[in-house]
């Protein structure tokens, strides 16, 4: 039976991988996307899924623009890192017409999840969106039957500062209120992890051999993104890291961790910073699951395999020489 989720996310060269990824999987059914202001603005974000929805001929799937800005700070998008088209300077253009819905993002989480629907949550972005959503439904925790988080860092060190990633940096306010109010566990798919998921001129190569028209598309996204690799982390390839939180939700064993009490910083050095209170100071009960280790290769294997279209049995064995 096909598990239910609902993406939140901004996308973004990484999401929209992600995005394939989770729409063509077998054992999901994507119920809705719902954007948020990141990577790129709301609008292009929206424009971006539209344009992710229509290559794989989803357009059924109901897409919601939600918050244009962070709760409080300034907006700043990751452009610099993805292009500012979002996808990598790809000039990839869309045929349809089709518009978000007219409601809004944190308005439909709020409706949707106000009582059980055997639905999780998975977001990719800045936490913006959920967060004006349990604003306006304190309970939404108690109905979402599970939340993965791409973000945070543990002992990684950071994306945009020293020690903050991306989405928490982004809205820093949203990520501390959804740690503290959401009122149920958060596996947060970080820096410890995604970093080890890296696509490679190897894997790309790989692709190209068994599925010419789907390695042109993932190369033509991510040239942006492996230049900005090399100049900023000197990584031949790019780090895609939220495939990975599709990945944890679908492979439960794919990654191990912990359980913590989680703090978010909302200002001064340490803006966005994930502070993981591995070691009980604060005698807090735990309100996260931090993923510390994950395996590139189970990774690759299941990720591969859906968009290319192989039998994973294939996948993993051609892996052993090219990871």
């Amino acid at each position: 039976m096909k598990r239910k989720i609902i993406i939140d996310c901004d996308p973004g060269i990484d999401d929209s991988l992600a995005l394939i990824y989770a729409i063509q999987h077998p054992d999901l059914e994507v119920v809705a996307l719902t954007i948020v202001a990141g990577n790129v603005p709301v609008d292009l974000g929206v424009e971006n899924a539209f344009k992710i929805l229509e290559k794989l001929n989803r357009l059924d799937i109901p897409v919601y623009a939600g918050a244009e800005k962070p709760l409080v700070r300034d907006f700043v998008s990751a452009q610099d890192t993805h292009g500012m088209d979002g996808l990598g300077e790809s000039g990839i253009n869309r045929t349809s017409n089709c518009q978000p819905q007219p409601q809004k993002a944190s308005e439909f989480l709020a409706t949707y999840f106000q009582k059980a629907q055997y639905t999780s949550l998975i977001t990719l972005g800045p936490l913006t969106n959920l967060a004006l959503a349990i604003k306006q439904n304190p309970q939404i925790g108690k109905h979402i039957k599970r939340f993965v988080s791409m973000g945070g860092s543990y002992k990684s060190h950071g994306n945009c500062s020293p020690v903050a990633e991306y989405n928490y940096w982004c809205d820093p306010h949203a990520a501390q209120f959804v740690y503290q109010k959401l009122g149920r566990k958060i596996e947060m798919v970080g820096l410890d992890v995604t970093r080890a998921i890296v696509l490679t001129p190897n894997l790309l190569e790989y692709m190209r051999f068994l599925q010419p028209e789907v390695a042109e598309f993932v190369g033509r996204i991510t040239r942006f993104y492996w230049d900005f690799h090399w100049e900023y982390e000197h990584i031949i390839g790019c780090v895609i890291n939220d495939p990975l939180a599709i990945a944890h939700f679908l492979h439960e064993d794919l990654c191990m961790g912990f359980d913590s009490y989680v703090e978010v910083v909302t200002e001064g050095i340490a803006l966005g910073q994930t502070v993981v209170d591995a070691y009980d100071f604060y005698h807090k009960p735990a309100n996260a699951y931090i993923a510390t280790q994950v395996s590139p290769s189970l990774f690759f294997q299941d990720f591969l395999a859906i968009l290319l279209n192989q039998p994973k049995e294939t996948i993993a064995q051609d892996l052993s020489s090219l990871l």
